[in-house]
């Protein structure tokens, strides 16, 4: 009977420890395949295309689709520009060529559903009400203050390319399009502070760990620079700090 009672003892104080690790936030560290999204975004948003090479390579080793590779720069132009973005994809078809001259053979993946819109705006601004956890339902709501009411011909463009077009495209989720959002902005440096604080708020919300992004912090601080990670690590502390 003693036995039976010191092991029930034991059994139970495990599945205490095994639940106590699922519920503490930070428990989790990003996949491989999450790394390869955040390593090839910030050296594509830098132009380090030395590095992005390796990163490429590394990111097709550890399990990423030809079409996930070219859906990080994809989504990238539309938060550093189409020359880095252009970059990406080209040093992705050398990564490629080289892979064949050795016999390697990467997976294709799967292509982007088509999606056939009617009203993109709508399909952008019930997105990006998914991204921050808000109800869809109801009217649409436009801008009536700050740059979206200055100028309506920005937020028409946010709402029906970035976050319809974009967003739309299922060969990425929303969490690794949030990861690769963050990757590229804290590469971009000074300058889009606002913009980083947004979307690690948004990326919170798609599930990804406090830990996993101080992870992407130490990525890029690696891979691109202490400076920059360092000045994320200060935006993100305000955000903690708040919560």
């Amino acid at each position: 009977m003693k036995k039976i009672t010191t092991y029930l003892t034991i059994l139970f104080v495990l599945i205490c420890q095994a639940v106590q690790a699922q519920e503490q936030p930070g428990a989790k560290t990003l996949s491989e395949k999450q790394k390869g999204i955040v390593q090839m975004a910030a050296l594509a948003a830098k132009g380090d295309l030395e590095k992005l090479k390796v990163a490429i390579h590394e990111s097709l080793d550890a399990g990423l689709t030809v079409n996930e590779c070219k859906e990080v720069f994809l989504h990238a132009y539309a938060y550093c520009g189409f020359p880095r973005s252009i970059q990406g994809l080209n040093t992705l078809m050398a990564a490629l060529d080289e892979r064949k001259a050795k016999g390697i053979i990467d997976k294709e993946g799967r292509e982007a559903t088509p999606v056939h819109d009617t009203n993109k705006y709508e399909t952008g601004w019930k997105n990006l009400a998914k991204l921050r956890g808000q109800s869809t339902d109801g009217p649409i709501q436009k801008p009536t203050s700050g740059y979206g009411a200055f100028s309506p011909e920005m937020d028409r463009f946010l709402k029906e390319h970035l976050f319809a077009d974009l967003f739309s495209r299922d060969v990425l989720t929303f969490a690794e399009r949030e990861l690769t959002t963050i990757s590229v902005l804290i590469a971009l440096g000074k300058g889009v502070e606002p913009m980083l604080r947004s979307h690690l708020g948004l990326t919170l919300r798609q599930g990804i760990t406090k830990s996993q992004i101080e992870e992407v912090f130490t990525l890029i601080e690696k891979s691109v620079g202490k400076a920059d990670a360092d000045a994320a690590r200060k935006v993100f502390s305000e955000i903690s700090s708040r919560n």
